[in-house]
């Protein structure tokens, strides 16, 4: 396993968040060893109906543990949420004694159980598919926008088993998400949803035309949209904004949370990408973004990301408000060769803007500054200003 860049507390209770297949349950038991511990794993459908019929059975567990024993793991909390009153109650008691870590696909499950309880008596904590720096030596950057780095992906060799892998990995997510924990009553229009969605995956939402292809209704689509966030499998991209409450009104951008996931929802994966092409950029600058993102949850939490667009149309694609520092801005280039004219817009919001830091991130193997904007090769740059110094 590939050395993971967050880094979980081992003397407080912990929410571990994080997609299907991020590798929380593996995390988890390197940190905690299940041997010396209570482990639950309601994964397992014996397990989650033993819970289902007495969650108080956590209370006897708990109390039939070795003083020695320190943990009490619950794998995916969110198939029995009633649990969490449980946990919030041994939490209160001070004859339990034991740290829990909770692990969770679902945000929406869990807020609905009242996951607040335990604010203050947990930490919370994100967990993401690898970094290209977690998988060192192993990270090609064409297999990445291809297939994507979840975990799991790096266990098969051929381009067949890896789509097959991606293929299983979105019904999976339909059947075991979505339709088993009955967050919607139609299955149908929402995988039409995640089709469409996944092919306008980094650009603005047009709710309306979205549910018109979807044949659904602008609230609806904008449900879908809350649900995807909720199950952790893609985040918003604000539009920046001096106001926030303009900000608010703005249309955002969505992005998956994985760009190999995104191929296979937007039936995708038989093609390939090839550099120079509309469709290679679109996936360079997704990646690039979530990279970004992701290292910035694991070490810089108070970052806030954004994007930026004239009404002229001039854009930014990735703005980034950090505390004390001044507005860095970022532009992402797939090229190999960054040109002057391609950082035109660049220069002209930076200094419209005034106090930020303009650069470029792309495939140019060299550090270079071109007319006063710095050019990161985009591995030097995202480990410079994201990963921790």
């Amino acid at each position: 396993m590939a050395k993971r860049f967050l880094k979980l507390t081992t003397d407080y209770s912990v929410l571990l968040l994080g997609a299907r297949g991020t590798g929380k349950s593996t995390l988890v038991r390197e940190i905690y060893p299940a041997s010396n511990n209570l482990y639950i794993d309601l994964l397992n459908p014996e397990e989650e109906a033993r819970f289902a019929r007495n969650p108080n059975l956590l209370i006897e567990l708990v109390e039939a543990m070795p003083f020695a024993a320190q943990y009490v793991i619950v794998d995916e909390v969110q198939k029995q949420p009633k649990l969490l009153d449980v946990v919030h109650l041994l939490l209160e008691s001070r004859k339990c004694g034991k740290y829990f870590i909770l692990t969770g696909s679902s945000a929406r499950k869990l807020k609905a159980a009242g996951v607040n309880l335990l604010a203050g008596r947990a930490f919370v904590y994100h967990l993401f598919p690898f970094s290209y720096l977690e998988c060192g030596e192993c990270f090609r950057l064409e297999d990445a926008l291809r297939y994507g780095i979840l975990p799991k992906i790096f266990a098969f060799t051929s381009s067949e088993d890896k789509q097959r892998f991606l293929q299983s990995y979105t019904l999976t997510y339909l059947k075991e998400e979505i339709w088993a924990e009955q967050l919607i009553r139609n299955l149908n229009p929402f995988r039409k949803f995640l089709e469409v969605a996944a092919q306008s995956n980094g650009k603005i939402i047009n709710y309306s035309t979205i549910a018109r292809d979807v044949g659904a209704d602008d609230k609806t689509v904008k449900n879908y949209f809350s649900l995807l966030e909720d199950t952790l499998l893609g985040f918003m991209l604000a539009p920046y904004h001096h106001s926030f409450r303009k900000r608010l009104k703005s249309a955002p951008k969505f992005y998956f949370f994985d760009v190999g996931v995104t191929r296979a929802l937007a039936q995708m994966l038989t093609v390939t990408p090839k550099e120079g092409t509309s469709y290679y950029g679109e996936l360079f600058e997704s990646f690039v973004i979530i990279e970004c993102m992701k290292l910035a949850s694991y070490y810089y939490s108070e970052y806030r990301f954004s994007y930026f667009m004239t009404g002229a149309g001039l854009e930014i694609d990735l703005v980034v408000e950090r505390p004390a520092q001044p507005l860095l801005l970022i532009e992402i280039k797939s090229s190999e060769q960054v040109r002057s004219e391609d950082l035109k817009s660049l220069r002209k919001i930076s200094v419209e803007l005034g106090n930020c830091e303009a650069i470029c991130f792309s495939n140019d193997p060299l550090q270079r500054k071109v007319d006063g904007v710095m050019v990161y090769p985009w591995k030097e740059g995202i480990a410079k200003f994201f990963a921790l110094q």
